[in-house]
């Protein structure tokens, strides 16, 4: 086994982020009155939330203040008579029941259970906790990190800090460890700079960044394992 030590993404690694996302977004329209109101502003909505979670990368906004942020500058601008923080309470209630699995998660865990596994997200925390405790994935990990409470964010090297004092793991663990994600930005850039090897899953083929080189890259799940038990360069 060339890593026993499995630091996993969320959102789009293991859980369908957009799928949840959509079907939160419906059902916080239709409590608020407007039920095709996710149709109308998704994508303006889309846009916005994006720009705000990049922004959180870069430690710009803090995870609290994106949560009605988004909202906020979504119905200011659509001229919507909302309360961004009524919604957002809203919202994020319906995104912790969203527990929609990418294809071959709960099959790679399984396979994977002999190894130490953690999740390391940027999500919000009560969210995370409650799509993972309501999914088939509740009893798999040893850790779920998460960055509100670690005080730090994907690629930040606290957050690794963190993962790592948690799982009662020292430098020495390093190359036992890989990271996986779907994010260059956050998961690739953030293990690779806490000097752990990585696997960037990209399952739409995306281009890739000269400045952010993955040390594995696959397009499914059930790619990782040969690469975990040593048996891909």
């Amino acid at each position: 086994m060339k890593y026993d030590i499995i630091l996993l993404d969320a959102d789009d690694t293991l859980f369908d982020y957009g799928l949840a996302e959509s079907r939160a977004l419906e059902n916080a329209f239709l409590q608020f009155g407007l039920p095709a109101g996710a149709q109308e502003y998704g994508e303006s909505y889309k846009t916005i939330n994006s720009a705000l979670w990049r922004d959180l990368e870069q430690g710009i906004i803090t995870s609290a203040a994106l949560r009605v942020e988004r909202f906020q500058r979504l119905f200011t601008e659509h001229r919507l008579e909302l309360d961004p923080a009524a919604f957002s309470e809203a919202y994020l209630r319906h995104l912790g029941a969203g527990t929609y699995l990418i294809q071959g998660a709960e099959e790679l865990c399984r396979e994977l259970e002999g190894c130490t596994l953690a999740v390391i997200t940027n999500g919000i925390t009560e969210v995370q906790r409650s799509r993972i405790q309501g999914s088939p994935l509740h009893s798999t990990f040893r850790q779920v990190i998460i960055s509100e409470l670690a005080g730090s964010q994907k690629p930040e090297p606290g957050i690794f800090d963190y993962a790592f004092r948690e799982l009662g793991l020292t430098a020495a663990d390093k190359p036992r460890t890989l990271m996986v994600g779907d994010s260059l930005t956050s998961d690739i850039k953030g293990g690779n700079g806490y000097g752990i090897d990585t696997c960037w899953f990209n399952p739409l083929g995306k281009p890739g960044r000269s400045d952010i080189a993955p040390t594995y890259e696959i397009r499914e799940l059930a790619e990782l394992p040969p690469i975990i038990r040593g048996e891909r360069a």
